[in-house]
């Protein structure tokens, strides 16, 4: 299912002008990329006409990116060639991705160790402006198959790891995550309320990490601390998520909290965001 946030705000387009507006905006390639992201929505296999429906293309530019897609591996066909999947070539730029950043490469033996200690599933995830992509997943137990998937996309504003984000984040910024999310509930527990949301980010920059429970997955308890670049900007974070059927919030809180600031310390300053 997508995640319910709003277009970030490309770069340099505080100009007024609109990213499509631009003579160095690729019309061609945006039609391309939107097939690619309507399978969010509908994970497959899809029609033409089902292409065109979420994507927001007609017909005719569907049939032309889809041919093109198939024949350079993004898309597959469906069983007995019916419909379009995305195809394996989708993973390797996820690949290329996760080799390109040094910082994912030093976290992963820091993960391994803090996972073996709590137990616990332990994440990485990735500051993307309003929301956080994860990274990096070390399941410890039999858990629920999309939280154990990287790649996959929370809003900042409710997730443990967002907020400790957002606790090294000034007021204004802030602000203006909360201003341009769509702010909706993702179980019955979300907190969706602007003021409500302000509070946590302040007791996580008090606490120095942030617990959320019940927000994303019904049952779940998270505790989670900022990584810093070398600029000291918040970049990335660290999880420990456990069960509340085995768990109170304060006692995981007491008990993890310090292991996620320890390895979220140890990660912290020593390279560049990219």
């Amino acid at each position: 299912m997508r995640t319910l946030v709003k277009q970030n705000s490309p770069p340099g387009s505080d100009d007024g002008i609109s990213p499509t507006q631009n003579r160095q905006f690729v019309t061609a390639l945006a039609k391309g990329l939107s097939v690619l992201e309507a399978f969010a929505d509908h994970p497959g296999p899809m029609s033409l006409q089902e292409l065109a429906a979420h994507s927001g293309l007609d017909k005719s530019n569907v049939q032309r990116v889809a041919f093109t897609l198939l024949h350079t591996g993004y898309l597959r066909k469906g069983v007995d060639g019916r419909g379009f999947c995305l195809g394996p070539k989708v993973l390797d730029r996820s690949f290329d991705f996760l080799r390109s950043w040094p910082l994912i490469e030093r976290a992963m033996p820091v993960l391994i160790d803090v996972r073996q200690a709590a137990g616990e599933r332990v994440d990485l995830s990735i500051f993307d402006d309003l929301s956080i992509s994860y990274a990096i997943r070390r399941q410890a137990k039999r858990q629920t198959f999309f939280a154990t998937l990287i790649g996959r996309r929370i809003p900042t504003y409710c997730s443990s790891g967002g907020r400790a984000i957002m606790s090294k984040l000034t007021d204004a910024e802030v602000d203006s995550i909360l201003e341009r999310s769509d702010l909706v509930a993702l179980t019955n527990h979300t907190l969706t309320e602007p003021a409500q949301i302000r509070e946590r980010v302040e007791q996580a920059r008090q606490d120095g990490y942030s617990v959320v429970h019940n927000e994303s997955f019904i049952g779940e308890v998270a505790v989670a601390c900022a990584i810093l670049d070398n600029r000291a900007r918040p970049v990335a974070a660290v999880h420990i998520a456990g069960s509340l059927s085995e768990w109170t919030v304060e006692d995981f809180a007491e008990r993890f909290s310090p292991l996620a600031a320890e390895a979220a310390q140890s990660l912290s300053g020593a390279v560049a965001p990219f």
